[in-house]
């Protein structure tokens, strides 16, 4: 039988239903677990009688949050990209050094010649730190093999970290990342390759979803279409880097597709918002890349609220315009450029995230929920959007066990 244990006296933010209904808080609040589930949240007086039978655990008073979740980064990759940084720094512009051989390229040169134990030992350090800040689940993309060979290495990795470490992992397979050396001039004849590839990769249970990058030095909406299409045949969900840098109408391509997010989205228009209402697609907000580019076009937030489409936000870690390991402060940063409220924000990196993953099992505090919760040295959870540059996590709990 499952272990059943009482988590009390804590102030819960439970995040219960839509974004009218606020933080959902419960002061003098407990959380009874049975194994990996959440059977019950409510104020203390009110537990049910199955909780006098349960192991007690003392929160301390500490406000507790569902897990984060972060639902968009490049966690497997070998090298840096300093250098680079430097350079635009210095007035050259991202798609200027993409087109100039860095960019992609150099982390795939460098991700190729790294072996499987080098590449699981510099990502389990990155999803440490992540983890450490409170994130209870992790989507981990590939993408910079671009190989079959090198793209099964880095989900190979990104499932290790999730059967060795205390975090769930979802694996994306981003295939059409960039376009790789040996395929030079040829992006269909690529395409193709990478189409010819997914049913494998599925079939060795490396791939929860696929993604794509289609942008002017990235994949064009029909090549796009072709990786969906195979996606789609195996039965996987489908997401998309899009807008980021122009329109390229991917986002309405990507609701077509019943998309689970489109990522990025400074250049979205209003027929893509439109898509992905109808669609149910998540956007998902990338401040760190915002920031790290130094880009000036906002994505259109007030029409994603106005037309009611959920906003996800995450680090998008990635070592070329995202190297940041703090989702917190990807939060803090929604909040400084994008305006969101903290609210939208910490409801960005719980719901909304779990959401862009098509997960429903998470990112609340409520019966039938995974049991992954979040113990805070803060007052009120508008302080999650508020401080940056500490740490005010205490305890997690994920899947019902807390981590040591």
């Amino acid at each position: 039988m499952a272990t059943r244990t009482l988590w009390h006296h804590a102030r819960l933010a439970t995040l219960v239903g839509g974004a009218d209904d606020g933080w959902g808080l419960i002061d003098d609040g407990a959380l009874l677990t049975e194994g990996e589930r959440l059977v019950w949240a409510g104020p203390l007086r009110e537990r049910p009688p199955s909780a006098c039978e349960a192991a007690s655990v003392d929160l301390g008073g500490l406000l507790v949050t569902p897990g984060l979740i972060d639902c968009h980064t490049h966690l497997v990759y070998g090298g840096q990209r300093a250098a680079e940084a430097e350079m635009r720094l210095n007035g050259a512009s991202y798609e200027a050094i993409a087109r100039a051989g860095g960019g992609i390229r150099s982390t795939v040169a460098a991700t190729r010649a790294a072996s499987e134990t080098e590449l699981f030992t510099l990502a389990a350090r990155r999803a440490q730190a992540l983890m450490d800040e409170g994130v209870t689940t992790l989507e981990i993309k590939s993408g910079y093999g671009l190989s079959m060979e090198a793209e099964a290495r880095c989900l190979r990795v990104a499932r290790q970290i999730g059967s060795d470490r205390q975090v769930d992992v979802r694996t994306t397979f981003l295939g059409a990342h960039a376009l790789p050396p040996e395929f030079d001039g040829r992006p269909d004849d690529y395409i193709a390759a990478v189409c010819e590839w997914l049913p494998a990769l599925h079939a060795q249970g490396l791939v929860d979803a696929v993604d794509a990058f289609c942008e002017n030095i990235g994949f064009t909406p029909a090549q796009t279409r072709r990786v969906f299409e195979a996606a789609k045949v195996l039965g996987l969900p489908v997401k998309l880097h899009a807008e980021q840098l122009s329109d390229q109408g991917g986002a309405a391509l990507a609701a077509s597709f019943g998309a689970l997010s489109c990522d990025h989205l400074e250049h979205l228009s209003a027929e893509g918002i439109a898509a992905m209402k109808a669609a149910g697609t998540v956007a998902v907000l990338l401040p760190g890349a915002f920031y790290m580019l130094r880009e000036t076009r906002l994505p259109p937030i007030a029409a994603l609220r106005e037309a009611g489409v959920p906003m996800a936000v995450s680090t998008d870690h990635n070592p070329g315009t995202a190297p940041g390991l703090s989702l917190l402060l990807a939060a803090h940063m929604a909040c400084t450029f994008f305006r969101l409220t903290p609210l939208e924000a910490v409801r960005g990196i719980t719901v909304h995230a779990a959401r862009a993953l098509g997960l429903r099992d998470r990112g609340q505090l409520a019966a039938g929920q995974r049991a992954d919760f979040v113990a805070w040295d803060l007052d009120h959870p508008n302080e999650l959007a508020y401080w940056f540059g500490h740490n005010p996590c205490r305890r997690v709990v994920a899947g019902g066990q807390e981590r040591a």
